[in-house]
C-alpha cells in the first residue's frame, strides 16, 4: 500500500473485505478481523509516524488535547450513509495505534440477527432496567440498537441515549430519539443519566455501566418509571447481578439488592460463535427474566439459585446458555464442537441436546456486522 493512504482508504478496505475490525499500529502490517479470525494483510509494515498521522486526522482539537492527556480516546467516524466506525486510539510501546470496528448502519430484525424472538417483549416494557452482558465484541450494542429501533418504529416515545461514542444513528420514526455523546455533549454517563430524568424521557439507553455513580443513577431512573437499557462486561446473566452489587460499598449493598429486585426486568448474556457456513457468526443468548421468584432470590442474596429458575423458566421466555447452545446446534446454525467448548456445564449441554426438540430453522446468518460490535 502506498504510504499516502488516507484513513478513508483504510476504512473503505474494511468495508470491501466485509471485515468487522481493522487494526493499525506502528511497525506492523494492518490486520483485519474476518468472521472472527484476525488476519494480517500482505502489505508492508506501517511506520509509527504514519499511524500517528492517520489517528490525528480523525481528531478535533479538544479530542487531541484529551488524547495527549489520557493517552487513549474513543471516537466515531461516518464513512458514508451505510458505514460508521467506532475507533479507539491508544498508545502501545510509545507509539500510536488504532483499533477500528465497523458498525453496519442498516437496522435488522431480531429474526434477521438470529436473536431469540422472545426478546421482542423487552421492547414492550414500560419501565425497569434491562441489562445486556458479555465480553467486548459480543454484539451487545447491536442487540440494544435493535430493541431501540423496534421501539422507535412502534411506539410514540422520547428516547435518550448516552453513548461513548454514538454508534448506531437512530432517525425519528414514531419516537423522538436524542443521542448524546460522552465528552462531546455530556461530561459523564452518570451526569447524563441524572440530567435525562429532567428531559421527559420514556426510554434511556446508558451505553455502559462503568462506575458506581452511573449504576446508582440508572437504578434511580428505573425506579422513577423510566425504561433503562444498559450493558455490563460479565460472563453470564447471574454474574451481572453480582457485579453490580459488588461495585457498591458494603454498607449499601443490602439496599441496592432490594432496589434491584424491584427494578430489574431482564438480563441477557450474549456470546458469538462462528456459523456453520463459515461466513459470519451467530449470537448465543442466555436470558434471565426477573419474575416474582427471581426477585425474591435477588432480595435475599441467593444468586446461585437463580440458575435453577432460568432452567425451569422456558415457558416464561428464559433460557440457559446450554439450552441456547443446544437449540443452535439442532438448528444446524453452529458446529457441535464450538458449542461444546462454550458450554458452562458440558454435561447439562449434552443432556439438553438429547432432550430438546429441533425447531424449524429461521432467520439469516448473523454476519460480522453484529459480531464486531462494541463493548
Amino acid at each position: 500500500m502506498a504510504r499516502t493512504l488516507t484513513i478513508e482508504n483504510y476504512l473503505q478496505l474494511c468495508v470491501d473485505q466485509e471485515a468487522s475490525d481493522l487494526h493499525l499500529s506502528g511497525g506492523a502490517v494492518p490486520y483485519l478481523r474476518l468472521h472472527g479470525r484476525l488476519q494480517p494483510l500482505d502489505e508492508p509494515a506501517l511506520p509509527a509516524e504514519e499511524v500517528h498521522r492517520l489517528a490525528v486526522s480523525l481528531m478535533q482539537p479538544k479530542q487531541r488535547e484529551l488524547f495527549e492527556k489520557e493517552q487513549t480516546l474513543d471516537l466515531a467516524y461516518t464513512l458514508d450513509e451505510n458505514n460508521r466506525f467506532r475507533i479507539n486510539v491508544f498508545r502501545e510501546r510509545g507509539r500510536t495505534a488504532l483499533a477500528i470496528r465497523r458498525l453496519e448502519q442498516k437496522f435488522r430484525t431480531l429474526e434477521e440477527w438470529n436473536l431469540p424472538p422472545q426478546l421482542a417483549e423487552l421492547a414492550e416494557l414500560r419501565d425497569g432496567l434491562v441489562l445486556v452482558t458479555g465480553p467486548t465484541g459480543s454484539g451487545k450494542t447491536t442487540t440494544l440498537a435493535t430493541l431501540l429501533h423496534q421501539i422507535n418504529l412502534t411506539r410514540a416515545c422520547h428516547i435518550i441515549t448516552v453513548e461513548d461514542p454514538v454508534e448506531y444513528i437512530h432517525r425519528n420514526e414514531r419516537s423522538l430519539v436524542q443521542q448524546r455523546e460522552l465528552y462531546t455533549d455530556v461530561p459523564s454517563f452518570a451526569d447524563a443519566v441524572r440530567a435525562a430524568m429532567r428531559e421527559d424521557p420514556n426510554v434511556i439507553l446508558v451505553g455502559e455501566m462503568r462506575d458506581v455513580e452511573t449504576m446508582r443513577a440508572a437504578i434511580t431512573a428505573a425506579e422513577t418509571g423510566h425504561l433503562v437499557y444498559s450493558t455490563l462486561h460479565t460472563g453470564d446473566a447471574v454474574g451481572a447481578i453480582d457485579r453490580m452489587l459488588g461495585v457498591f460499598p458494603a454498607e449499601e449493598q443490602d439496599s441496592v439488592r432490594n432496589q434491584l429486585s424491584m427494578v430489574l426486568r431482564a438480563v441477557l448474556a450474549q456470546r458469538l460463535l462462528p456459523n456453520t457456513d463459515g461466513d459470519g457468526r451467530v449470537p448465543v443468548v442466555e436470558i434471565l427474566r426477573v419474575t416474582t421468584a427471581v426477585a425474591h432470590l435477588i432480595r435475599t442474596g441467593k444468586p446461585q439459585q437463580i440458575y435453577s429458575a432460568i432452567e425451569v423458566g422456558t415457558n416464561l421466555g428464559m433460557q440457559t446458555l446450554e439450552q441456547a447452545l443446544a437449540d443452535l446446534v439442532r438448528r444446524r446454525l453452529v458446529h457441535l464442537e464450538d458449542a461444546r467448548r462454550l458450554a458452562r456445564d458440558p454435561r447439562l449441554f449434552e443432556e439438553r441436546l438429547r432432550l430438546q426438540p429441533a425447531p424449524p430453522s429461521s432467520g439469516g446468518n448473523i454476519r460480522d456486522g453484529l459480531a464486531g460490535r462494541t463493548r
